[in-house]
């Protein structure tokens, strides 16, 4: 018999273990999502942004590959159809309906010149929108490096940088753009030279630039500002760190999605500026296809031949709308809190 106390001290014997069912699946290993996992998670789930994303593919690859389109189809931006192959009448304008739609013209011909308006406009996609993509990338780069700069700095920095941005936002955009994208194409060109298309195509981006970089600029100084006071920052900065490490390790990473977002819809802005200037006749110039061009031709030629101005009209819309919705869909994606 044993004692109370040694009944006390002996171990109790362990239970059985149950057998595991063999059956049963085993439990899923719950995995984290980094936040620009289910950014993409959100994206993928709306349909909008997912459809305005594949037009916008479309439209930049028929940008990279205008020459490979064209070759396929066999014409030419430069060349005169109407006048070579008899499609035009007496008075310049297409014979057959419909501006001279068939199945060599899909899109007709261009009045007067007879030129192909399918691969006017491929290569006015081109055109356009490379202008367009050059201004936003230099003002994306100036716009967010002034307002770090100026947002994290702070004082005397963020006084005068803040002055020269309300200058330069002082200046009428249009007006600006009228009066001195012809000026500085002067300044690359020597007297009684030729102005190349490089040379305007420089000119123009160089203009827009020069009053396009202060929006992105105050909307990273204003997300700065609020990220600077911090408790990650104060602790990078006891810890010894540098100025220029924690703005690149510590405040670019959390404003990225502010600049991707208006980025997205800074771009049709620049490719609708673009147009305007052509049409104002002070952006490209003949023989350069360009949406502008095609526009202001096509105001000449609306009562008697309305096709030619149908199409650049609408890919323009398109273009526009679709990057459009497309940037709401990354901001609701990046920021679900805006989510309508």
């Amino acid at each position: 018999m044993t004692s109370p106390t040694q009944a006390a001290t002996e171990p109790e014997p362990a239970p059985e273990e149950a057998p595991a069912n063999a059956g049963s699946p085993a439990a899923p290993e719950l995995v984290g999502r980094s936040p620009r996992q289910l950014a993409w998670a959100r994206f993928k789930r709306d349909k909008t942004g997912i459809i305005c994303a594949c037009i916008v593919g479309v439209f930049l690859l028929v940008a990279i590959f205008a020459p490979v389109i064209t070759g396929l189809t066999g014409k030419s931006p430069y060349k005169f159809y109407g006048q070579d192959d008899g499609l035009l009448n007496s008075y310049g304008y297409p014979i057959k309906p419909n501006g001279g739609i068939d199945g060599s013209h899909w899109f007709g011909i261009e009045p007067q010149l007879g030129r192909d308006i399918f691969a006017l406009l491929v290569y006015g996609i081109r055109t356009s929108l490379g202008v367009a993509l050059c201004v936003t990338i230099l003002s994306v780069v100036a716009g967010v490096l002034v307002g770090l700069i100026q947002g994290y700095m702070g004082g005397r920095t963020d006084y005068f940088a803040g002055r020269f941005s309300d200058l330069m936002m002082s200046f009428p955009q249009q007006l600006f753009f009228i009066a001195f994208a012809p000026v500085i194409a002067a300044i690359f060109v020597r007297p009684g030279a030729q102005e190349s298309t490089f040379i305007r195509f420089t000119a123009l981006v160089l203009v827009q630039f020069a009053l396009g970089w202060m929006s992105m600029g105050r909307l990273v100084r204003a997300q700065v500002l609020s990220l600077r006071e911090r408790e990650y920052i104060e602790a990078a900065k006891l810890s010894g760190a540098s100025t220029w490490r924690i703005i690149r390790k510590e405040v670019l990473p959390n404003v990225w999605s502010t600049i991707l977002v208006q980025a997205t819809l800074l771009l049709p802005v620049n490719v609708t500026a673009e147009a305007g200037l052509s049409y104002l006749g002070v952006g490209m110039q003949d023989p350069t296809p360009d949406w502008g061009l095609m526009f202001q031709k096509a105001a000449n030629f609306y009562q008697s031949d309305i096709t030619f101005m149908f199409f650049p009209g609408i890919a323009m819309a398109l273009f526009v709308i679709a990057f459009n919705l497309l940037g709401d869909s990354v901001r609701d994606a990046l920021d679900p809190k805006t989510i309508r």
